[in-house]
């Protein structure tokens, strides 16, 4: 039994009857599907009714100038193979042809196996590339579904990792999510794409995963740290680091978590880091931080309030915090439209 024919459709332009009554009766040779126009106005309105897979197109018709019809048809139907047929062996005519897109290149009078060897390479040539179209779409597609599955798990982790700090310090239960909102509507004010404002909400959820390397009862001793007491908590942002310095990220999130208490003048910890040397997404979460625990209840102090925490961060604008992210969380608070719920005593 023979295989069945693999049949493609074929467009054959010529302003010449003779020239495309040959032309047809080569390309049946091969292919039963043709269709035959006589200039660039009557080819285009097929092409609008019809898809084709190869075009056999003279490069000189009435009304064109060069390659106009082969340039509008490699443009508009980038899916259509495409060989210009020429009465003239003009080099520059075919480079131009071929650095747009062109398939082949044929010269009057053909031949007729010089024909069928340019339609057969051209439609295995253009199968192959329709293929592959078709697998890179299909490949993106399962890239995109599998990223999001990715997405949504590592986002699952974080958060269970930021439950279970929380769960060790219940006067602080709350504060990395609530700080968290703030950076991210931060962030938005300052104009960061959607793909960073989401790494800075991960960062945010756990920023002060090293706390679970604190003694619970320093976490929640209802007094002022003493000297030894403040030097274990700050360890919180190396311990963070560590932790997750060698998990692949899709955001700098071990940076981040390290730098969040730095300072753009120096005074900050643990390395001292100033200005340009700090994340900008860390200059962020510094201030959202400061300002979350300020306007919130602490085990030694009732909340300061919202206008209390502003005040502060706006004191230290341009000399401990950076004035773009200060003045963003002064403008997020300003607009209204921020839900913030600071956190209350626990009892």
């Amino acid at each position: 039994m023979e295989a069945e024919t693999d049949e493609r459709n074929i467009l054959i332009v010529d302003d010449d009857e003779a020239v495309r009554n040959m032309m047809e009766h080569i390309v049946k040779r091969i292919q039963p599907r043709c269709s035959l126009a006589s200039s660039a106005e009557e080819a285009y309105r097929i092409l609008e009714k019809e898809a084709f897979d190869l075009i056999l197109c003279d490069v000189n018709l009435p009304g064109e100038s060069d390659i106009d019809l082969i340039n509008r048809v490699l443009s508009d139907y980038p899916q259509t193979a495409v060989i210009m047929v020429s009465g003239e062996d003009d080099p520059k005519v075919a480079q131009k042809a071929l650095q747009l897109g062109a398939y082949g290149y044929v010269i009057k009078p053909f031949k007729v196996n010089e024909i069928i060897i340019n339609i057969s390479n051209a439609l295995r040539r253009q199968k192959l590339e329709a293929e592959n179209r078709a697998y890179t779409v299909n490949l993106e597609r399962v890239v995109k579904s599998r990223t999001a599955k990715l997405q949504e798990t590592l986002e699952g982790i974080i958060k269970v990792i930021a439950q279970t700090v929380e769960c060790r310090d219940p006067y602080t239960a709350g504060h990395q999510r609530r700080v968290a909102e703030i950076a991210c509507a931060m962030a938005e004010e300052m104009g960061y794409p959607e793909n960073h404002v989401k790494g800075i909400r991960m960062a945010g959820m756990i920023h002060d995963l090293g706390k679970i390397s604190v003694p619970a009862e320093i976490l929640s001793k209802p007094a002022i740290l003493t000297e030894i007491e403040f030097a274990l908590i700050k360890t919180h942002a190396q311990v963070g680091y560590d932790i997750l310095k060698d998990i692949a990220f899709p955001w700098p999130l071990a940076e981040i978590t390290y730098q969040h208490h730095e300072r753009i003048d120096g005074s900050g910890y643990p390395r001292g880091l100033n200005g340009e040397e700090i994340l900008p997404e860390a200059r962020i979460m510094a201030v959202a931080d400061v300002f979350e625990a300020m306007a919130s209840h602490r085990p030694y102090r009732p909340a300061l309030g919202i206008e209390a925490a502003l005040e502060e961060i706006s004191k230290n604008k341009g000399r401990v915090f950076e004035t773009r992210a200060v003045d963003a969380c002064k403008e997020v608070f300003r607009k209204g439209g921020f839900q913030f719920k600071p956190s209350c005593h626990v009892s």
